[in-house]
């Protein structure tokens, strides 16, 4: 049996859920200690013990188990490592996660982003980072790993039609969820978000770059993240976090830093997006067609019920979410099958 100390791994997020699954590791390596991974790396990651941080690198069965479970060591990750010749630090397993957030990029491909998260903070500007669609992505993406989220909207103070905006995000989330406008710089963070914040809780901040994550981040923790401004020409941020990162908080509570997420895909099955849009499914149950597309049928209870705009975006979530679940022959053949879709179409543009 492994000891640990957990008054001090409590503050890097041990919670007791995490602590009772070592009861289930029959046999470990003499000095075989527990650890979170805070920072990855191509080849190496750094882990916090609780004390001391280490640079650690996985051991061959550690990496062929996360590949045959198509998943991959993440920030946040709890790992068992063993110390080997010339001290060397090595992780050899990893427990199970009791969350974990992935995304699936453009060419399908599945991307860990974080473990054993409690809440995530989406982070969005209120000037030209605005965008309501962009924030259901990063709802449906928080909600469907069993993640509570959080909006925070940063640059109160030089944002853009500030109560407007509010009223159109409050007007279109679920109520459910919770959301502050906030000033990033100073000790407003750590005060308005003092209920997320208790000992042992974990935070990820999502949201692209130049949205006042680092910002928000050094308000909340004792790092230094750097932090920039937004281009000139397109208002966009500027990447100043290059890679996901754990910070401990002075409350006990911990973050998690992450680079600028714009184009990406929620990595969740229909069912689970159906749940970040309960809403629509809840109409959904008095249009007059079970099958309703919400589109043109007659008797829809969700159309004029619903923002237009949101619809939408949950009608391409849908399509992303079947896309991402096809074997490469499926999307072969939906290829195909609209291949001749539309060159009858146009044939029938043609003859008019």
């Amino acid at each position: 049996m492994i000891h640990i100390d957990f008054e001090s791994l409590r503050t890097i997020g041990l919670t007791q859920s995490v602590a009772s699954q070592l009861a289930t590791i029959n046999e470990l390596a003499e000095g075989t200690r527990l650890a979170r991974v805070t920072e990855i790396h191509r080849d190496w990651a750094i882990i916090h013990d609780g004390a001391l941080e280490s640079r650690a690198r996985s051991l061959n069965r550690l990496v062929q188990s996360l590949q045959a479970g198509d998943t991959a060591l993440a920030v946040g990750d709890w790992v068992l490592v063993e110390t080997h010749a010339h001290d060397e630090q090595w992780l050899s397993e990893r427990l199970p996660p009791v969350t974990h957030l992935a995304r699936r990029t453009s060419d399908g491909r599945r991307q860990s982003l974080a473990s054993n998260v409690d809440t995530a903070l989406l982070v969005m500007g209120l000037d030209h980072d605005f965008n309501l669609r962009r924030l259901e992505r990063y709802l449906a993406l928080a909600e469907s790993s069993g993640v509570e989220p959080v909006v925070v909207l940063t640059k109160a103070d030089i944002g853009v039609d500030v109560e407007d905006r509010m009223r159109q995000l409050t007007e279109r989330l679920p109520r459910r969820v919770q959301a502050f406008a906030l000033n990033a710089l100073g000790d407003e963070p750590a005060r308005v978000l003092a209920p997320w914040l208790a000992p042992g809780q974990t935070l990820i901040l999502l949201g692209t770059s130049g949205a006042g994550k680092s910002t928000l981040t050094n308000a909340l923790s004792s790092s230094s993240q750097e932090t920039g401004g937004v281009r000139r020409g397109d208002n966009r941020g500027r990447h100043t976090t290059t890679a996901r990162s754990l910070h401990q908080c002075p409350s006990g509570a911990c973050i998690i830093d992450t680079p600028g997420l714009r184009s990406w895909q929620p990595d969740a099955d229909e069912e689970a997006l159906a749940a970040s849009f309960d809403d629509i499914g809840e109409l959904a149950r008095h249009c007059q067609f079970r099958d309703c597309a919400h589109e043109e049928e007659p008797g829809c209870a969700v159309r004029g019920a619903v923002d237009p705009d949101r619809l939408l975006n949950y009608r391409k979530l849908l399509r992303d979410a079947r896309r991402s679940q096809q074997t490469p022959l499926e999307r072969i053949a939906d290829r195909n099958k609209w291949k001749v879709i539309i060159k009858a179409h146009h044939a029938k543009e043609r003859q008019r």
